[in-house]
C-alpha cells in the first residue's frame, strides 16, 4: 500500500503544526506571565484608586470647611490685612469720647505670624456707658484690636479721664522683623 498523502497536505499539516507550536510558545512565554503581572497591577490600581477617592473626599470636605470659615470670618480676615492708621482711628471713635488722643504707634515685635503694635490712648468720657459703646465699636472696626488691662479711670469733675493700652494685630507680610520695624517708622 502506498501512502497517498499529497504534498499540499504535508505542507498544510506542517504549517498547522508550526502555528500550533508558535501559539503554545507565545501563550506560555508571553501571555501567561503578562496576565499575572496584569492582575497584580490591576489590584494595585484598585488600591490606589480607593486611596485617591479617600484623599479626594478629605480634600473636598476640608475645602468646604475652609470656604465656610472664610465666609463666616471674612471681616476678620480682611481686618488682619489692614494697616493701622491712628488718625483714622481717632476720627472714627471720637464720637464716643469728649477728647481722644492716640500716642505714637510703636512696633512691639512679631507674635507668631502677626505684627503687633502697641497704642497708648488717653480719653475723656462723660459716662462708662460710652466707653462700653466704644469697645463694641472696636470689635466691629476694620482692625483687630485687643484692649489691654488695666484700664485706668480717674474722675475729673464731670468728666472721667481714661487711659489704656491697645494691641493692634496685622498680618506679618514680611517675616523679617527688622523690615517690619522699618515699615512702622
Amino acid at each position: 500500500m502506498q501512502n497517498s498523502i499529497s504534498r499540499q497536505h504535508i505542507y498544510l499539516i506542517s504549517a498547522s503544526l508550526f502555528l500550533l507550536i508558535f501559539v503554545l510558545i507565545f501563550a506560555f512565554a508571553i501571555l501567561i506571565p503578562e496576565g499575572k503581572e496584569y492582575r497584580i497591577k490591576r489590584i494595585d490600581l484598585k488600591k490606589m484608586s480607593k486611596k485617591l477617592r479617600e484623599y479626594q473626599n478629605f480634600h473636598n470636605e476640608t475645602f468646604d470647611t475652609l470656604k465656610t470659615l472664610q465666609g463666616k470670618n471674612r471681616r476678620i480676615i480682611t481686618a488682619f490685612d489692614m494697616t493701622f492708621n491712628p488718625e483714622r482711628f481717632e476720627k472714627e471713635n471720637k464720637s464716643y469720647f469728649s477728647q481722644l488722643s492716640v500716642s505714637a504707634l510703636d512696633f512691639s515685635g512679631v507674635e507668631g505670624s502677626f505684627a503687633v503694635y502697641e497704642v497708648n490712648t488717653t480719653s475723656q468720657i462723660s459716662s462708662p456707658k460710652s466707653f462700653y459703646n466704644f469697645l463694641d465699636a472696636v470689635n466691629k472696626s476694620d482692625w483687630v484690636i485687643a484692649v489691654n488691662f488695666p484700664i485706668n479711670f480717674k474722675r475729673d469733675g464731670e468728666l472721667i479721664m481714661s487711659s489704656f493700652t491697645m494691641k493692634v494685630y496685622c498680618n506679618n507680610k514680611d517675616k523679617n522683623s527688622s523690615a517690619s520695624l522699618s515699615e512702622a517708622k
